[in-house]
């Protein structure tokens, strides 16, 4: 924060990664609620497809051209 008590633009971008990490773990929370007998590697990949398809967010939420996004491991 600056003097005045407001975010800098580190803080306002520290607070929307914390934001984010934060909803995806409620959704992993959820998914395994949703789903108890399912294995770790069964909860990343329904993790990783509600990313990807967000409602609202089918084209990630920037404006700008898209890119590939490359699988975990490549």
């Amino acid at each position: 924060m600056d003097a005045q008590g407001t975010l800098t633009p580190a803080g306002k971008l520290r607070l929307a990664l914390d934001l984010f990490e934060s909803g995806v773990a409620l959704m992993r929370q959820n998914l395994r609620r949703e789903r108890p007998s399912a294995s770790e590697s069964e909860i990343e990949a329904a993790l990783v497809a509600w990313l990807r398809t967000r409602p609202g967010a089918e084209h990630g939420d920037a404006v700008g051209r898209l890119r590939p996004v490359r699988e975990a491991g490549n």
